[in-house]
């Protein structure tokens, strides 16, 4: 087999290519794990949270969550994640499991509070929201729908009757001239 040189060097620089695109895509997607002081949260559940998710403040990314365990004695569920050391959480800072997407992965989102005091290295966020289930979120749709007919009803029933009149009775249109 013979080969062609100007094959192989159009290889090379589809390999250099990709190498360019690969270099800039980690860059991009912020892979790296930030090093930081180590925090916790105790959550009721963390579904679809993984080891690895980012934390983010505001969309920009300040920790990245380092392990998951359950308490023992409480049963919930404790997120441990690393902040970069830049990052000073007032202690009254909230966590909430967010969504990515309807279909993407979970994150952690901070909120921070106004208190003037730091949460400390090995410190706890106190306050926590999980997401809810997507059972929860239609089982919430179905009722509010149930309960928008019924008082539709409701009201359509209350318009056809004159006031002071018993209900049941149909009210008497003026005759017409």
């Amino acid at each position: 087999m013979r080969r062609n040189v100007i094959e192989t060097v159009l290889g090379g620089v589809v390999l250099a290519v990709a190498a360019v695109f690969l270099a800039f895509a980690y860059k991009s997607a912020d892979l790296r794990k930030v090093q930081g002081y180590d925090i916790t949260a105790n959550f009721n559940s963390i579904t679809g949270l993984q080891s690895g998710a980012d934390v983010r403040i505001s969309g920009v990314k300040v920790g990245t969550v380092t392990g998951l365990t359950l308490d023992p004695t409480t049963y919930q569920a404790v997120v441990h994640l690393s902040v970069d050391n830049s990052v000073k959480l007032p202690k009254d800072t909230a966590a909430v499991i967010a969504s990515e997407s309807l279909l993407g992965g979970k994150f952690l989102s901070l909120e921070p509070g106004g208190d003037p005091d730091a949460i400390k290295p090995n410190g706890k966020i106190e306050f926590t929201q999980s997401t809810p289930g997507l059972e929860q979120l239609l089982g919430q749709v179905i009722f509010s729908l149930q309960s928008m007919s019924k008082s539709g009803d409701q009201a359509n029933g209350q318009q056809s009757q004159a006031p002071g009149q018993p209900p049941g009775q149909a009210t008497a249109q003026p005759p017409k001239l």
